[in-house]
């Protein structure tokens, strides 16, 4: 609620009202206290519900700074990872269809900053020939490391 004011200031704003109200009411029919109970019973609910509003808006940064601190964590960890397997013979899943092809990873390389690895593997070809190639793996992929 920008532009209206702090809780503070409306509550100043509503007891010099009530204050006026009560200064200016004809003493023949004094105001009706059960619409006056009502009117601070409506606005002691405003107030909590403002209160609850800015504790919300207290977790929600809260939430968004841990999201941020564990995917920057979860990050570091991919890469450790990834460069752990450096040199390392792994099984992957060459293709949708999850063919597996055994390789060695070769270097990493970042797509949407998340770590690929280079695997150079032997397949063959349609003429069966056999062919060194390399697959770009995402950690996710890989099925074993060779001991």
């Amino acid at each position: 609620m920008q532009g209206i004011g702090s809780a503070g200031e409306q509550r100043l704003d509503f007891m010099m009202l009530l204050v006026e109200e009560l200064r200016n009411q004809n003493p023949l029919e004094p105001m009706d206290h059960q619409q006056m109970a009502a009117q601070l019973a409506q606005f002691s609910q405003l107030e909590e519900t403002e209160k609850m509003n800015a504790n919300l808006e207290t977790i929600n940064a809260m939430i968004e700074q841990m999201d941020g601190s564990f995917k920057g964590a979860m990050l570091v960890a991919e890469l450790d990872y990834a460069r752990s397997l450096l040199d390392q013979e792994v099984t992957f899943k060459a293709d949708e269809n999850g063919r597996l092809l055994t390789g060695t990873v070769e270097s990493i390389h970042f797509v949407s900053g998340r770590p690929v690895l280079d695997v150079e593997a032997e397949v063959v070809d349609n003429q069966g020939q056999t062919e060194r190639r390399s697959f770009p793996v995402q950690l996710d992929a890989i099925t074993s490391i060779a001991k």
